[in-house]
């Protein structure tokens, strides 16, 4: 698909302005500007990240009560249950509350809902467990927010519920002994992009804070989990989500919890984890347990203390996540199958698949993979116990959450964000859904957000690039939403001769400005350009700048995202 080249726009005083006082490359001041950082002060929080730059938890609306109600149960030995969602987030959430308060009391449980018999957030079957067990208070984590009847249920049952989500709320909040999420109304804390497993981090550093246990030894050792979490949930690295993320990975480089080593010498990587290692190694292992079996097993493999069942619990989330990657390629085939056959897809904003065989636990993969090859909104749908449940993906600057909420009335639930959402429907409500949610895309969707848009931070003349400006780049690590790694654009480039095909799809490149410098680089599916290179055109084209270690040597090169040639 032909991509619309756009330059990230930013405000040329400020740049100026701040490259006075940085006395730095001045792209770099650009790149600081357009990621919101404006002042000398921004820019020394942004590259030097401190654990003091953590907002005081008790912020947080909810907190004191919360911690008090723990407290409270240590106390009187009550029974609590760890309850989280069968996501990265949500099993980091569970490992990281109940290995915290594991140290200080015994009588803990955790569950998990089953991803197929229960669905998403608390359901009424793990509130009968709770009540079947004795728990009198449940630590809800990464959901909750608009779990009425079962909240209402636990009530019923003298059980307490503190929430600790960071999902969207309704207008009107389920009746939890606490809430603690940032984006409730009546919340100040200044900062609202946590994840699930970051808002437990701070209910565990304000339950330190308040009975004056050491951040040190007691909190920051849980940092490894929420820096997997961050970035396996793509919520912005930002604010505290950066300083956060910043200390987690050094936690997880470090000095990993049992589990994650384990699984880290099985995935074999020699150099650090950066943020996409996490979202692309460590991530989907964990994912793969509450996607074909029970999220339980990621749980377990995360809080395990002994290292020969850690390493059988590793090996066994590799073999579900191969089993995955399996089933998830199949049914992407058939879903390109279905478009391609399909005469009016083109005319179509949107993308609605369903077929009642494919996987639930794979859908929302699907969906995004669908989004990547068509650049359209879409829901793929399957069924699960009587019921359709969906997965949605959007495009850049489509509210895909919105859209499904105008549709509420023929819905069971719904939940999610922006870009992701999933839900539910009874069969005889399909096909309706189905037209409504096409007109509503159609009717909304802007004619630029239904054409892929590649942005550039910067233009770079590739003499600038050297192992200076590369230590200054990385600088700007942690990558993620809201602080991607940079894109540049270079022009006036030429073929050296020496550029070739990979595997008949890519292309392995040297390429010279004019009669200046050359650089690596790799187009990874570009291999249909070999004959434009090799005819000397001259081009432009867009990349990131990234570090090749191969065999230990380290060498700077162009990851390129898009070619134009001169014609």
């Amino acid at each position: 698909m032909q991509k619309r080249w756009e330059f990230t726009e930013y405000d040329v005083t400020e740049a100026t302005e701040l490259h006075q006082q940085l006395k730095i490359h001045p792209i770099f001041c650009q790149l600081l500007v357009q990621r919101g950082i404006n002042t000398f002060e921004s820019a020394k929080k942004f590259f030097r990240p401190q654990l003091s730059h953590l907002h005081d938890p008790f912020l947080m609306k909810g907190m004191e009560k919360a911690v008090q109600r723990i407290g409270q149960a240590i106390i009187k030995k009550e029974k609590i249950l760890v309850y989280g969602d069968y996501d990265v987030d949500g099993t980091t959430s569970v490992a990281l509350i109940y290995r915290f308060f594991a140290k200080y009391h015994a009588h803990l449980d955790r569950y998990l809902p089953d991803r197929y018999k229960e669905g998403y957030g608390i359901s009424i079957k793990g509130i009968e467990y709770a009540a079947a067990n004795q728990c009198t208070l449940i630590i809800a984590l990464d959901c909750g927010i608009k779990a009425h009847e079962a909240i209402q249920f636990a009530n019923q049952k003298n059980i307490d519920v503190l929430v600790c989500d960071h999902h969207l709320p309704s207008d009107v909040l389920p009746e939890a002994y606490a809430i603690l999420n940032p984006k409730q109304a009546d919340c100040h804390y200044p900062y609202k992009e946590l994840s699930g497993c970051a808002i437990g981090f701070k209910l565990i550093e304000g339950f330190a804070q308040f009975y004056t246990l050491s951040f040190e030894k007691e909190v920051r050792p849980m940092l490894d989990l929420v820096a997997i979490s961050l970035a396996c949930d793509f919520v912005p690295l930002r604010g505290e989500n950066r300083v956060l993320s910043h200390f987690g990975l050094q936690q997880l480089n470090q000095n990993p919890r049992l589990g994650l080593r384990v699984l880290m010498d099985l995935l074999g990587k020699s150099t650090a984890y950066n943020v996409r290692d996490v979202v692309f190694g460590i991530g989907p292992l964990i994912n793969a347990a509450g996607r074909l079996l029970h999220a339980s097993k990621a749980v377990d493999l995360l809080i395990a203390q002994e290292e020969t069942k850690a390493k059988d619990l590793a090996k066994e989330l590799l073999g579900i996540n191969q089993e995955r990657r399996d089933i998830e390629h199949d049914i992407v085939l058939e879903a390109k199958q279905i478009v391609e056959h399909d005469l009016f897809f083109a005319e179509k904003k949107a993308t609605v698949l369903f077929k009642e065989t494919w996987h639930k636990g794979v859908i929302g993969i699907v969906a995004s993979k669908m989004v990547d090859q068509y650049h359209k909104p879409t829901i793929i749908f399957t069924e699960s116990n009587g019921r359709i449940v969906g997965s949605a993906r959007s495009v850049p600057g489509f509210d895909v959450y919105q859209a499904i909420a105008q549709c509420e009335d023929l819905l069971v639930n719904y939940g999610g964000h922006k870009y992701a959402a999933g839900l539910t429907l009874k069969p005889s409500n399909f096909e309706a859904f189905k037209q409504r949610f096409q007109q509503i895309v159609a009717q909304n969707i802007h004619p630029l957000q239904e054409q892929a848009i590649l942005y550039i931070d910067a233009p770079l003349k590739l003499e600038h690039i050297n192992a200076k400006f590369w230590q200054l780049l990385e600088q700007f690590a942690p990558f993620g939403p809201q602080n991607m790694r940079p894109v540049f654009s270079s022009k006036d480039l030429r073929d050296t001769g020496y550029s070739k095909v990979l595997k008949n799809r890519h292309l392995k490149l040297v390429v010279q400005e004019q009669k200046g410098a050359t650089m690596d680089g790799i187009a990874f599916g570009f291999g249909a350009y070999i004959n434009d290179l090799q005819a000397q055109k001259l081009f432009e084209m867009c990349y990131v700048l990234e570090e090749n270690n191969f065999k230990g040597r380290k060498k700077l090169q162009l990851n390129v995202k898009d070619m134009r040639f001169r014609s």
